[in-house]
């Protein structure tokens, strides 16, 4: 078949609804061929077309088990570069929106890292004395610096028993992109907060001192997601003045102090299993994105379950909301037409030693 180009604009201007019905027909044509990823942060209206849902290393490892040829993620980029690492040659991964992306992500890039990892080289031997770990949330050459520099991946599910590992080879870790679950794992394993340092990568030797360098156990890359900082401390010492019997579940993504008012720190995984198993009467407020939180009060509420969001403000994961139901009728169209649209391919030099970084967490940590 000729591959034929269809036009976004021709997409942009079609409502929901009319978006709903031409997808639900693409899908019903395209058939086994085609495998949508749905991340728990989407928006309704493309979450319902989503063959399978969860976080992003099980979703990617989802359509790696597949026969499906085209994997449409709905999602945002780094877990898309995922995703085409971990599947076959034969299979095609698509973003239906390229703008989507990861703020936190974006705060750590290749450049900035091995201008870190040079520096960190006149005060101590990294090769030798740290190992690079990096939040699954980067982007896939990050993975590959790991994996070129005997380091991991992880996730917030098992970022434990990698750092478990990573102080078991050498004496000190770099962490990166997110502090806040570098910092909030770290605590629990009992490194004291003195003994994490936070490294600023707009500042020459992240605006550390030798000293500091040399004492630290973890080493902090300063950056954060924009949606799990809007959680504070004081909104959950409202909800307990409320609901002095409620119980309250954050992300380890949120701020320290947010964690550490909390009943339960967790994956979206975590919060969700956490929360299903909740006894009827309970009353939660859940500390993360705000379209999970909302599914999730509406399952559990004939269930006599009340699920309330922590933050008074909408705090959206605003790049995950970049994927619209026009963007996934025009992806899916495009596919029956014979032209695959944004379709996410990893270098083979980076793809190689990114999975060697992936599989070794998934070595250590299944």
């Amino acid at each position: 078949m000729a591959a034929t180009a269809l036009a976004l604009d021709s997409f942009t201007a079609l409502s929901d609804e009319q978006c709903d019905a031409r997808i639900r027909a693409a899908k019903a044509a395209l058939g086994d061929r085609l495998m949508i990823l749905g991340h728990h942060y989407q928006r309704d209206e493309v979450f319902a077309h989503a063959d399978v849902s969860g976080d992003s290393l099980k979703l990617s490892a989802m359509a790696a088990e597949s026969d499906a040829q085209y994997i449409v993620f709905c999602g945002v980029h780094f877990m898309a570069e995922v995703a085409d690492i971990l599947t076959r040659d034969n299979q095609v991964v698509i973003l239906p929106d390229l703008a989507a992306g990861c703020s936190m992500a974006d705060m750590a890039n290749l450049r900035n890292v091995r201008r870190a990892w040079a520096e960190l080289q006149s005060v101590l031997d990294p090769d030798e004395q740290v190992t690079p770990v990096t939040y699954i949330n980067s982007a896939a050459d990050l993975k590959a610096f790991c994996g070129e520099h005997g380091g991991i991946v992880c996730t917030s599910s098992n970022a434990r028993g990698v750092l478990d590992w990573a102080f078991s080879r050498r004496e000190k870790v770099l962490f990166f992109p997110d502090q806040h679950l570098g910092r909030n794992t770290g605590y629990d394993m009992g490194i004291a907060l003195e003994d994490m340092v936070v490294w600023d990568f707009m500042l020459p030797m992240g605006g550390l001192t030798p000293e500091q360098i040399k004492n630290a156990k973890m080493i902090l890359w300063k950056g954060f997601c924009s949606v799990h900082q809007m959680f504070q401390p004081g909104h959950i010492d409202r909800f307990r003045e409320a609901h002095p019997q409620g119980f309250v579940i954050s992300h380890p993504e949120n701020s320290f102090e947010v964690c550490q008012k909390s009943d339960y720190v967790g994956s979206t995984e975590t919060i969700l299993k956490t929360v299903r198993a909740a006894e009827p009467g309970s009353h939660w407020l859940v500390g993360t994105e705000l379209n999970l939180v909302n599914r999730l009060h509406d399952e559990m509420k004939p269930k006599g379950v009340t699920v309330q969001f922590m933050s008074p403000t909408v705090c959206m994961c605003s790049t995950m909301f970049r994927t619209d139901p026009q963007h996934l009728a025009w992806t899916l169209e495009s596919i029956q037409a014979g032209e695959v649209v944004n379709r996410i391919q990893v270098p083979a030099e980076v793809a190689k030693p990114a999975k060697a970084a992936l599989d070794l967490m998934l070595s250590i940590t299944r």
